[in-house]
């Protein structure tokens, strides 16, 4: 809540390195960390038999060489995607990388973390669960991460699979019931499509005890206003221009 403690920053690399590496990889947590960003974002779901790894899309296409719904494939059969090379050639042969690794990293590099739950169609439940309890075990002795997603189900399901780590509610369009959803689910923040953001809507946020992560920013300028109008977090692609400086 918003008279608590908040360890967070207030810009977060999109996907770990915004527009600058292939999306939910190492190489990108990397490039997130090059740029001197304490906190990154990233996609979390489950393969066939549960593994808990990064990816945004519920299919393969778009980010790797391999076709498919992910969730429908083991995690021998996604070790094999090359994640990086759609891309740019020069980040041929990245891997799908799992939760497990992130938390690697984030322990490396001091970094914190907002994972998303991004279930595939039907285990929402499941998802939920099983993302909650990694990210309890892997960050251990680490700032707890932030966890979020669209799915009610899956953010029900991570609350009670361990209540102690913070929730945020993704909207991408406005939702009415707003308050009634974060007050069930149990959220602490509320991460909306930063074209939703008006004073009126950020005054009645901020009210109710949230706090506000916008996404995805990516005008310096847009970025300062909504700082200025109350915004606690930004998630950015222009991890260069919006660096982690920037809001001092």
């Amino acid at each position: 809540m918003t008279n608590e403690i908040w360890p967070y920053p207030k810009i977060i690399a999109h996907r770990g390195g915004g527009n600058l590496a292939p999306e939910n990889t190492l190489t990108a947590i990397d490039c997130g960390h090059r740029y001197g960003h304490k906190m990154i974002e990233v996609d979390a779901k489950l393969s066939a038999d549960q593994q808990v790894f990064l990816l945004h899309d519920d299919t393969l296409e778009r980010t790797t060489n391999v076709e498919g719904i992910a969730g429908d494939i083991p995690w021998a059969g996604l070790q094999s995607a090359d994640a990086g090379a759609w891309f740019a050639e020069s980040f041929s042969g990245e891997k799908l990388p799992l939760l497990a690794e992130v938390a690697e990293r984030c322990r490396r590099y001091k970094m914190m973390a907002n994972i998303e739950i991004k279930p595939t169609a039907g285990v929402e439940d499941l998802t939920g669960r099983l993302v909650a309890r990694a990210a309890a075990e892997y960050w251990q002795g680490l700032p707890n991460p932030l966890l979020s997603s669209f799915s009610r189900i899956s953010l029900k399901a991570a609350q009670l699979e361990q209540p102690q780590l913070p929730r945020g509610y993704l909207m991408h369009e406005w939702q009415d019931d707003w308050l009634s959803a974060t007050r069930e689910l149990g959220c602490v923040a509320l991460h909306l499509n930063y074209r939703l953001l008006t004073q009126a809507r950020i005054e009645q946020i901020k009210q109710a005890g949230l706090r506000i992560l916008a996404y995805t920013v990516n005008d310096p300028v847009t970025a300062r206003q909504l700082l200025g109008q109350g915004v606690d977090m930004l998630c950015t692609d222009r991890i260069d221009l919006i660096g982690a400086d920037f809001a001092r």
